[in-house]
């Protein structure tokens, strides 16, 4: 056993409100791109001519509010799975706040194993795709 412990749970409310706003400032960011054209642009792309794991994030969100998700595919698979897992998981949410108000985001459904290092995934995981999506 690791001799840390666990961070306190925060409430389900709270992680879902979190995650709202998140959504909802991507969908801004997205929404102005399909009326504008204008997105953010990538310095790593402008520094090394590579894509980063998150270039075609714009796009795909754009494609995403146009319904077209085979064009949010092509802009960025990575990005399209991991709003899809994000929507399970505010849905989950969602569903423990019906059945208990004052339920909390715990342990139950990521091991802390697992979410005290999801840093380092996160980050091993950026790297082999921005890897394979350049040179690939």
């Amino acid at each position: 056993m690791s001799s840390q412990a666990a961070p306190p749970a925060r409430s389900a409310r709270v992680a879902l409100a979190q995650l709202g706003a998140f959504g909802l400032v991507g969908a801004a960011i997205s929404g102005v791109h399909l009326a504008t054209g204008l997105g953010i642009p990538c310095p790593f792309l402008a520094l090394t001519g590579w894509l980063c794991p998150l270039c075609g994030g714009t796009r795909t969100g754009s494609a995403l509010l146009r319904g077209d998700l085979a064009a949010a595919w092509h802009a960025n698979p990575l990005l399209l799975v991991v709003a899809l897992l994000l929507a399970v998981r505010a849905a989950g949410w969602a569903i423990e706040l019906v059945r208990q108000p004052r339920a909390t985001v715990g342990q139950r459904w990521v091991p802390w194993s697992i979410a005290r290092h999801a840093t380092v995934i996160l980050g091993v995981v950026g790297v082999v795709y921005t890897v394979a999506r350049n040179l690939l």
